[in-house]
Parts: C-alpha cells; sequence; structure tokens
C-alpha cells in the first residue's frame, strides 16, 4: 500500500515523504503560502490514504493526454485524538489552582512589603508561561474543573488553573496578551466595583474582551471587603451584588466567587452558595480537590519573590494524563487529502 505523509512548518516549510508525495506537492505550496501569510500558528497538516493512493494507472482524461492519479479517500486524526488526557471518574484531583495578583515591576519591599509580595515582574510572568508550555501543562478553567469532578468530562494532561485576584489593569495590559499568546485559559477574579478605576483596575470594555477570548470572569465581591466581618443585608449585597454587575456586564452567568484575602466561615460559605454561584476558592495552600469541597478550593501562591525554580515546585501536585489505547479516525474526501491544524482547520 502507498502511504503519504506529510508535514508542514511554516518556518521551514514543507517535508514530504513516500511514493505519492509527489502527488501533493502542488497541494502543500499552496498550504505553505496560506500559513506564511496567517501567522506560524499553523504547524502541520498530515494524513493518510485508508487504500492505495496510487490506483488504476493513467486513464485517459482527454484524447492523448492521461488523467489525474487516482487518490483515495484519506485516513487522520482530528486535532487533539492523540494526546494524554484524565479521564472522568476520580473523586479527587491534583491540579494547581495559580494564586496571582499584580503582574508588574514589584515596589521597592522596604516601603511596600505586602505589594512587593504580591507583585510578580511581567519578565518573571513571561517565563513562568514558557515553563508551563514547554513543559505540558494545559491551562484550564473552574468550569473545566467542576465538569471533570462532576464526571461530565475528561481533563487535558497536567492540568492547571491560573487564577488574578481584585481586577487591577495590569490583568489586562501585562497579563492577557501572554495569555492569548499561548493560548492560555485562565480565570480573572473582579471586584465589581473596582471596574472602571483609571489607571488602577480593568475598564468594562476590557472585561468583556477578556471574557470573549478564554478568560473565565469570577466574582470577588463588591469592594473587596473581609467577609467575616459584616452579615444580613450587607454580606448578601457584596455576595450577590458583584455577581449580578458582573453578569449585566458580561451578559451571562458568573459562576465562580473568590473570598477576599481567602476569609471566609460558614455564614459566608453558605450565602455564596445561596447567591448561585458554583464553586469558590481561598488562599489556603493545596492542590488537592473534590466536587464536595468545591466551595473552600485551596490555591497555590505565586509570590512575587520566587525563582523559576520556586515556581516549578509549586506545580509539583499534578496530574499525568494516559495516551488514548484507540484514535477516533476521520474520512477526509479525496479531492481534499491532507487535514489542515490551526487557522486552517476546516479547509477540508
Amino acid at each position: 500500500m502507498s502511504v503519504f505523509s506529510g508535514r508542514l512548518d511554516a518556518v521551514n516549510g514543507p517535508r514530504i515523504r513516500g511514493r505519492a508525495g509527489a502527488l501533493a506537492m502542488v497541494g502543500l505550496a499552496t498550504l505553505t503560502a496560506l500559513a506564511l501569510l496567517q501567522g506560524s500558528s499553523i504547524k502541520t497538516a498530515y494524513g493518510r490514504p485508508l487504500v492505495a493512493a496510487l490506483r488504476g494507472g493513467l486513464a485517459q482524461a482527454l484524447p492523448g493526454r492521461p488523467a489525474p492519479i487516482s487518490v483515495a479517500d484519506w485516513e487522520a486524526l482530528p486535532p487533539g485524538a492523540a494526546n494524554a488526557v484524565i479521564a472522568p471518574g476520580r473523586a479527587t484531583v491534583q491540579v494547581p489552582i495559580l494564586m496571582y495578583h499584580y503582574i508588574r515591576v514589584p515596589p521597592d519591599p522596604a516601603t511596600d512589603r505586602l505589594g512587593w509580595g504580591l507583585s510578580t515582574s511581567p519578565d518573571d510572568f513571561r517565563l513562568q508561561m514558557d515553563y508551563l508550555d514547554d513543559h505540558g501543562y494545559h491551562p484550564v478553567t473552574l468550569t473545566d474543573l467542576r465538569a471533570y469532578l462532576s464526571g461530565t468530562q475528561s481533563l487535558p494532561d497536567r492540568p492547571v488553573v491560573l487564577t488574578f485576584d481584585d481586577g487591577y489593569s495590569d490583568v489586562y495590559t501585562a497579563a492577557y496578551p501572554l495569555l492569548k499568546q499561548h493560548h492560555f485559559k485562565a480565570v480573572a477574579y473582579i471586584v465589581s466595583g473596582f471596574v472602571g478605576r483609571a489607571g488602577q483596575n480593568v475598564m468594562p470594555d476590557q472585561v468583556r474582551e477578556m471574557d470573549a477570548n478564554g478568560i473565565e470572569i469570577g466574582a470577588h465581591t463588591v469592594n473587596h471587603v473581609d467577609l467575616t466581618k459584616v452579615h444580613g443585608s450587607d454580606l448578601w449585597n457584596e455576595v450577590k451584588g458583584s455577581k449580578d454587575a458582573l453578569e449585566a456586564l458580561v451578559g451571562h452567568p458568573v459562576l465562580d466567587f473568590c473570598y477576599p484575602s481567602g476569609r471566609q466561615d460558614a455564614e459566608v460559605v453558605q450565602a455564596v452558595q445561596a447567591a448561585g454561584y458554583q464553586s469558590a476558592t481561598t488562599t489556603a495552600s493545596g492542590a488537592v480537590h473534590s466536587f464536595g469541597d468545591r466551595f473552600t478550593w485551596s490555591r497555590v501562591r505565586v509570590s512575587g519573590s520566587e525563582s523559576l525554580g520556586d515556581f516549578a515546585r509549586g506545580l509539583e501536585q499534578h496530574e499525568t494524563g494516559v495516551m488514548p489505547s484507540r484514535f477516533e479516525m476521520i474520512r477526509i474526501p479525496r479531492a481534499y487529502p491532507l487535514v489542515f491544524i490551526g487557522r486552517l482547520a476546516g479547509l477540508e
């Protein structure tokens, strides 16, 4: 059986092998041009025929001229089909929920010790995101984590959740561009009463843009108060009021909550549940989660003073996925013998 195997690298150009390789040269050349025009995120095109790629010899299409060589249908893996996954069915799972605050040049610890500890420099943040990418971590949202623990979906290999507290302006100006560059999901906990404070916090249109591009919006109260020190209607206004304001902003339910400074007690947790949230995070240290403790999930603090080695140690409690035992193939019509990955997906 003749087999075609092709790989397209947007930088190095096409590489093909096999007896039917010449048959795909024109298609690969076109694909290369499109890839270079649309960006280097297009990395791979691949496929293999179900049966012989060359069949029946040459037929006469026009008097004295041979018809194009017949090409059979193709069998190929859809994107992600061969990726390792964590199958649902487990009651607990180890997923580091990383906790960030500022992404900025840290202030002088002699004058602002708290701000220094809460600040990750843009350079360090870039190195950390590169580390996650290079070492096979896959950022997911809290919605993904809940779905896994409720048994309705799998998780990717080495899942991790990136959370950003308070809704400072640099979550949009410094963190968001890098998250987009790496195609990372994340969670931004927004203090609803602070939205729109120019130069300090995110603006309404920035919240909507992040929400539309992979950043899950969570609530962080209206005024960032210690919830254990407010009660009754004041507690309800902080918890439910933040949810209502953010839902009006993004136009859909906001289901995640974060306790300011991690402060919570039985009354606070009850109010969060009654308000309609589906999960909430604290500042307690840990990476093991279950569906039953979803209103007090622990996190892993990313300190402004830590080295890349410290960052890596914070990821040690993680899950490793398992490769699937079989792959679900898709069949590509012979008119389009390649599977396009990235921005060209769907052309087949």
